[in-house]
This record gives structure tokens, sequence and C-alpha cells, in this order.
């Protein structure tokens, strides 16, 4: 008989404990507002119902490689883990942390903050490709969303991912949003970051 059903969390949420197995490389779906203790709902697309809810540190690390705009992270990777000696309240408590991110080139070092005045290196690695014949998990994208992701795109890159991530909708609202995505890439080429 397996037990690793019954030692399962009972949670609406992704937890530490989730990973006690080892680390899961998981698909962003969408990411959405929480609450004010928890701001962030990373919805994955392994995860279904279980958003993971990352802490300032990880959410820190989030803007520092993909940027601040949330809905170009639709369809990134990133490899979580559990780390025991993430803390809270004086205690070591475990907590969950961020080692991969596809979409960066190259080793990421942030210095973040431990403790109140204390900082330490943290480093993030950039996800090695999947081998070829892998099927990447399927993510809905909708025209609405994605539109609305398009005029608040910070830069280049993310449009080009955005363009990409269009081709999955039907023909016409394909070229609706590639027809917004050409307007805001000459506004930002017109140097207007709106």
């Amino acid at each position: 008989m397996d037990l690793t059903e019954s030692i399962a969390p009972r949670s609406d949420q992704l937890n530490a404990e989730d990973l006690l197995s080892g680390p899961r490389t998981v698909t962003v779906e969408k990411v959405t507002k929480g609450s004010a203790e928890q701001p962030v709902n990373v919805h994955l697309v392994e995860f279904p119902g279980r958003p993971f809810r990352p802490s300032k540190t990880v959410r820190r690390i989030l803007v520092a490689a993909w940027g601040a705009e949330a809905s170009a992270y639709v369809g990134r990777r990133m490899s979580l883990y559990r780390d025991p000696a993430v803390r809270f309240g004086g205690q070591d408590v475990g907590g969950i942390r961020v080692s991969h991110l596809s979409h960066i080139d190259k080793r990421l070092t942030l210095a973040l903050t431990v403790t109140r005045g204390k900082r330490a290196p943290y480093i993030v690695e950039p996800m090695p490709a999947a081998p070829q014949g892998d099927s990447k998990p399927e993510v809905q994208v909708d025209a609405d969303s994605l539109l609305a992701a398009v005029e608040k795109a910070p830069d280049v890159e993310s449009l080009r991912e955005m363009w990409k991530q269009a081709a999955a909708l039907a023909e016409d609202e394909c070229a609706t949003v590639r027809a917004v995505i050409e307007g805001r890439l000459a506004d930002l080429q017109a140097g207007d970051p709106q």
C-alpha cells in the first residue's frame, strides 16, 4: 500500500510538505491577486486548484528574473524545492524556494534580506532545456488576458513571448492580439513606456 496520498497536506495551496519527496518542476498557468497576507497566487499546471503563494523573497527573485509584469509569466517554468532553513517567527519552519527558472540566460545571484539588517546571496540557475520529445503541459491562453498583458508589456522580450502565446488562439483572436502587439512594439521603440 502506497502511503503518499495519506501524507498529502489538506490545503488550498501548495505547501513545503508537498515537496518532501524532492524538487518539482512546474509551469505557470496564470498569476492572480491574492489577499493582503499572501498577495500573489501563482497557479500551476501541475497543481490544479492549489496555487503557489510565494514568499516575499521568492517574489523578489521572480521580479528580478522575469520582470514585474506577472502576465508575462504564463508558460514559464521553475523548479521548486523545500528549504528546511526557512524561518518564520524566529524558528526554522521550512518553506518553498526556487532553484531554477526558465527564460533566464545565466545564473542569477541576488543579495536578499535574510533577517533584519542581514543579507545573503541567493542563487537561481537557468532551467535546463526540456529533453526532445517531452511534451510541455498545455497552458490555456485567452485573448482578453493576453490583450491586457500586451498593454502593460515592459519590453520587447515580453512581446515576443506573447506573440508566441497568441498562436494558441483562434485565427481571428490571434490576428487581433498580434495587431495590438505590433502597436505596443511601436510605442516601446518610440520610447513611450506607457
